[in-house]
Order: structure tokens, then sequence, then C-alpha cells
């Protein structure tokens, strides 16, 4: 599956999660990634409010940790023939290494937490849904996410806590959260991918590519 993004084009209903909800949602995060004090908050929301934790970089995972909170309050319009998977609600992961500048509004710094926003709403805008392999486009025309990088799409692989095991958040009444990490792709790779799958992509990539903190100037791997 492949998409790219489209503008908003009319308002939604607010989806939210419950006090209780958020509190058992914070509780999970802190027990399967780390402590954390800071929340990137969301000031204006119209559809769903959408919080990224930020999970401070340790000397066991020397990198910091990008977390959405509040995407999993909707109900991802999941195909019929899957309605049985437990795939209709979803959260959002991304890696940056400790250098980087989170706190920067320039785009060069930005555009990861410009993708986590922007994703989280597009099985709102789109009347969809994300699930493992999906790959979503920077645009129509598919072009850089910024001038210091050629990353171009991102695709959804299943997350992992901070022991590299399954996450497995289930909240009543809401039932399963299911968490995916963004893994950036250069246009090459996003090819290979559109022409076998994301598994056969994943197969090249060597152990530190797919821990994926994000690196511009990592390997391309879709290139021979």
């Amino acid at each position: 599956m492949g998409l790219f993004h489209r503008k908003k084009k009319k308002s939604h209903p607010m989806f939210l999660y419950t006090e209780e909800e958020l509190n058992q949602y914070e509780q999970y995060i802190m027990e399967q990634f780390g402590e954390y004090e800071h929340v990137f908050h969301e000031v204006v929301s119209s559809d769903i409010h959408l919080d990224i934790i930020i999970i401070p970089p340790t000397e066991k995972n020397n990198y910091y940790q990008l977390i959405t909170m509040g995407m999993g309050a909707y109900p991802m319009n999941v195909p019929e023939e899957l309605k049985n998977e437990n795939l209709e609600r979803a959260e959002l992961v991304l890696y940056l290494p400790p250098t980087w500048n989170i706190q920067s509004s320039k785009e060069e710094d930005y555009w990861p937490i410009r993708q986590l926003k922007t994703i989280a709403r597009l099985p709102i805008y789109n009347h969809t849904w994300l699930g493992y392999g999906h790959t979503i486009s920077s645009g129509e025309e598919n072009s850089c996410y910024a001038d210091n990088t050629k990353f171009c799409s991102m695709m959804l692989v299943k997350a992992l806590n901070r022991d590299n095991q399954p996450l497995d958040l289930k909240i009543a009444p809401l039932g399963k959260i299911n968490f995916y990490q963004l893994l950036p792709l250069y246009q090459e790779e996003l090819d290979y991918k559109m022409t076998h799958d994301a598994d056969s992509l994943l197969d090249l990539f060597d152990d530190e590519a797919l821990l994926g903190v994000i690196d511009n100037q990592r390997k391309n791997f879709g290139i021979e």
C-alpha cells in the first residue's frame, strides 16, 4: 500500500482518549520505553488531540524516542477482511540521534516531527488505515523532506520496546493499540518495496539501519 499526503478537505468530529485511557497509555509508555518529562503538546485540535512524547537518550538507548499520543483514539477504516485482526487503532514511533535538535523549527530539523503529525492524521482525512508495510510518500511528486536529506517517504514497521520486544497494549473498551515505527526511505528503496514487498526491502537492510534511528547520511539499500 502506498499513500501520499492530501490536504484536509473538511472538518471531522473529535476523537479523544478519556482521562483514564490517557493514564493507562502514559503508564504503558513509561514501562516499555522509559521515563519522560517533555511532551510536544498540540495547542489546536480539530479531530484528534495529538501530542508527541519525547523519551530522552539513555546509556542503553542513545537516541531520542518520539511516540505519538492521541492517534489511537480514532478507529481507522480497516478493510472488512481484516476486521478480526484488531488493526483499527495505532500510534507511531520515531527515533532520532542524540545530536538532533528536536527543539528547532527549521525544516531540516523539524521534518521528522512534521511527518509524525501528518501521518497520524492521514487515516482521518483519507478515510483509510495504516499498518505494517504501508508506505506514505511526501506528496504527489514525492520530493525530499528537506534540503539536508534525500529521504522522501516513510514505511511503517513494527515498533519494539527498549528491550526489543513486541508491544502489546490493550485498553478497555478501545481494544488493542498497535505501535508502528516510521522508517524513512529513499526513492530507490520505495521503488524496490513497491515492486517487491516490505519484507523483501527490509532483508536488504543491515542491523544498524533496521534499528531505524534517522541518519540523513545512511546507505541507500535500494541501489545495487
